[in-house]
């Protein structure tokens, strides 16, 4: 008896939905109209007259099997690490997930009354004071959607507190200081409060230059000072206390991106180290999902001198009530409809309860090693720009592998083919084909042994065989797109003669 041979499965060539589209399948049935039919309902301009002319004709079961079959193409944290510098991609506890679920929660109308209210209220009531603890400052809103909102609203919020305590002297003031390895939200965040931004030099060592910092001051006019800690190269800013110091003599303000908190939560907080305003994301630091663009959740929170200002409603407590609070004439106004995205603080509140101090301060340090651990296998694989101790994050350099050719974007296309996703590339800009790996306390010994493996062959491979890592990825059902085209001549919809309208552009 012989078997016969097993042909590919179709899900390996996925067609597009347009292309397995025939003439007369539907997947539905509309009811038979019981209602007069009235034509002129709609303005002639709203109404199309081509009867749906190329909307792909297909059966329910055509619909649902397509996109299941795409589904499984997709790499996500449940397959494996993510090791996403400055993202913190981390596993989301399927637990955080139920709690979110709890019908009082996950049912509950945003415009409930207050005595309706009352559980969802304490509980981002209790997140905002765990927050607040794990930061060192006691103000808060939780209703920025986003990590780069936050930010905004930490802006905003200086742009306030000046323009109440200085007048209109306040308009003298408009420099806001960035370091030069800064997320590129930083000075667009300033600029769109009104700000000017001007940029400060990192030393060799990966750190702010204190000498170029004063010289800034000196300048005068300074709002305030955008800083990561520990910065985009990972390395913790030592000379914290110093530059919040030099900040504040110079009549300005600190502002902390805060989602580097993987590497601080339950170890050391920032305002006790002199930040004025951070931003928080919930969905990196405190583990709730952000795949697919939201929604998030990037808490903002401030010393006592800028609460006058935070944005309103703010939650507060009387005796065992909870109620909004409007009443702050100084505020900003809100952020974000009704009070945020909710669920992503239940996942929060969720993740900080499972873990507790102890389990808190154990997930920054496992996070820590896990970064120093891969940076210690590599460091003589690939170049370290900076020699410092890293955080939460270790960062390398194309510069040895370059020399045969091969380049950041190489590399990262070739860890694909060895079943991982790519590191963060070329970013921050201050280092040469920057690779930022970011672990996380996710991931276990074996993980990161088979990781550094992976780099450490795709080195051997680019010195052995260049062309190999420059033609990657081999195993992806397409190969190596054309990124800068598809960037500056997008095609964003499917034609009959979609080649032809690619060639064209």
């Amino acid at each position: 008896m012989t078997i016969k041979k097993v042909t590919q499965h179709p899900s390996q060539n996925e067609a597009l939905i347009f292309e397995r589209s025939q003439t007369g399948r539907v997947g539905y049935r509309l009811p038979k109209l019981d209602v007069p039919e009235t034509a002129d309902i709609l303005p002639a301009d709203l109404r199309r007259d081509d009867d749906l002319d190329g909307i792909p004709e297909v059966s329910e079961v055509d619909v649902v099997r397509h996109f299941t079959r795409i589904s499984t193409w997709n790499y996500s944290i449940d397959l494996g690490m993510y090791p996403l510098g400055s993202c913190t991609m981390k596993y989301n506890s399927r637990l955080n997930e139920k709690v979110a679920r709890i019908g009082g929660f996950a049912g509950l109308h945003p415009l409930a009354p207050e005595e309706e209210s009352q559980g969802a209220l304490q509980l981002i009531y209790r997140l905002q004071q765990d927050l607040c603890e794990i930061t060192g400052l006691p103000g808060i809103s939780l209703q920025p959607a986003a990590g780069a909102q936050g930010e905004m609203t930490g802006v905003m919020l200086i742009r306030a507190f000046l323009d109440s305590r200085d007048g209109e002297a306040s308009k003298d003031r408009r420099v806001m200081l960035i370091p030069d390895s800064a997320h590129g939200t930083n000075p667009a965040s300033a600029a769109l409060a009104g700000f000017t931004v001007k940029t400060i030099h990192s030393t060799p060592e990966g750190l702010t230059d204190m000498a170029h910092l004063k010289e800034l001051c000196d300048e005068g006019g300074v709002a305030g000072l955008m800083l990561t800690n520990p910065n985009t190269v990972g390395i913790f800013e030592k000379n914290i206390r110093e530059i919040c110091d030099t900040i504040h003599a110079a009549g300005g303000l600190v502002y902390m991106d805060g989602a580097n908190m993987n590497a601080l939560v339950g170890v050391a907080r920032p305002g006790d180290m002199g930040v004025d305003v951070i931003h928080l994301n919930l969905h990196k630091t405190f583990s709730t999902p952000h795949g697919g663009g939201g929604p998030g959740c990037g808490p903002c929170l401030c010393s006592k001198d800028l609460m006058p200002f935070l944005p309103i409603p703010q939650i507060e407590k009387e005796g065992d009530r909870y109620h909004l609070n409007y009443d702050y004439p100084g505020t900003i106004g809100r952020v974000k409809a009704f009070f945020g995205n909710f669920g992503m603080m239940v996942r929060a509140l969720s993740y900080i309860y499972t873990h507790g101090a102890e389990g808190l301060r154990e997930a920054t340090e496992t996070a820590v090693l896990n970064a120093r651990y891969v940076s210690h296998k590599l460091a003589e694989t690939y170049d370290r720009p900076y020699q410092s101790d890293c955080m939460h994050e270790a960062i390398f350099s194309h510069k040895k592998q370059s020399k045969k050719g091969v380049v950041t974007l190489d590399i990262a296309k070739r860890l694909i083919d060895y079943g991982f996703h790519p590191p963060t590339i070329y970013f921050p800009l201050v280092v040469e084909g920057a690779m930022l790996v970011e672990p996380t306390e996710s991931v276990g010994r074996a993980d990161l042994d088979a990781f550094v493996e992976a780099m450490v062959d795709i080195d051997r491979e680019a010195q052995d065989n260049p062309d190999l890592v420059i033609n990657a990825p081999h195993s992806t059902r397409i190969g190596r797109l054309d990124e800068a085209t598809a960037a500056r001549k997008p095609v964003l919809r499917w034609r009959d003669n979609l080649d032809s309208a690619v060639q064209a552009a």
